[in-house]
């Protein structure tokens, strides 16, 4: 019997049942690709922040989802921004322990930086002086990186009379225009600025930490500048 050759289509290969099975499988490879290209762009668009502060950056006395990162990065991905946040607060820490560890926790992916320092020093009554140089040594070490960077703080309590707390509240303010950086100058304005006792509701019970409620406050209105961050880390 004489053996017959395969048939062959002109213009798409093989025809018949092999035909079909490879015209599927470059229809699913391409589908592949299709997929591996949408996500690829969206990862290399994701924006890291490092978050460097203290217990109020860093979440203290809530579970972990309900601190202000966790918070901050579900606030801004609803906002439609592709961002990761590192957590870099660390509970107690003043302006000279933030400043120890800004060169190491500055890491190669880090595109910009939020600054939240200064309330422990306004608690311990640390000369403003000394909270400004360690601020500006902060800023230092980003402005080498090239990274836009956002501060905030708390306002001084005025407990050390209106001389530390003038002193003390120019600090941020001015090394912000110092270093063309964005301010965001009282991380408590949703709660009621610098009158926390009417804020009871959003506060744990030592009346210095928000609650979970109070951090959702804190990041609805602070969430703004941190997009305005994000654009100057794309720029």
């Amino acid at each position: 019997m004489k053996r017959q050759s395969p048939t062959r289509s002109n213009s798409s290969g093989y025809t018949g049942a092999y035909g079909a099975l490879r015209n599927k499988c470059n229809r699913w490879l391409a589908a592949i690709a299709v997929s591996i290209l949408a996500v690829f762009p969206a990862m290399a668009e994701e924006t890291v922040i490092l978050a460097l502060g203290d217990s109020l950056t860093q979440g203290f006395g809530l579970p972990e989802e309900e601190g202000f990162v966790p918070q901050m990065q579900a606030w801004l991905r609803n906002e439609g921004a592709e961002v990761r946040i590192i957590n870099g607060g660390v509970s107690g820490d003043t302006s000279a322990g933030g400043l120890a560890r800004t060169a190491w926790s500055l890491t190669p992916e880090v595109e910009a930086v939020i600054v939240n320092l200064g309330a422990n020093d306004m608690l311990r009554g640390v000369d403003p002086a000394d909270t400004r140089a360690n601020i500006d040594g902060i800023l230092t070490t980003i402005d080498e990186k090239g990274l836009p960077v956002l501060i905030t703080t708390v306002p001084s309590a005025g407990n050390f009379g209106a001389y530390y707390k003038k002193s003390f509240d120019a600090v941020f303010p001015e090394l912000a225009e110092q270093y063309g950086a964005l301010l965001y100058p009282n991380f408590f304005a949703a709660l009621g600025g610098e009158n926390l006792s009417d804020a009871r509701q959003w506060m744990q019970g030592d009346g210095i930490h928000p609650n979970a409620e109070g951090v959702g406050k804190i990041v609805e209105a602070m969430g703004p500048a941190v997009l305005d961050l994000i654009d100057l880390a794309a720029d």
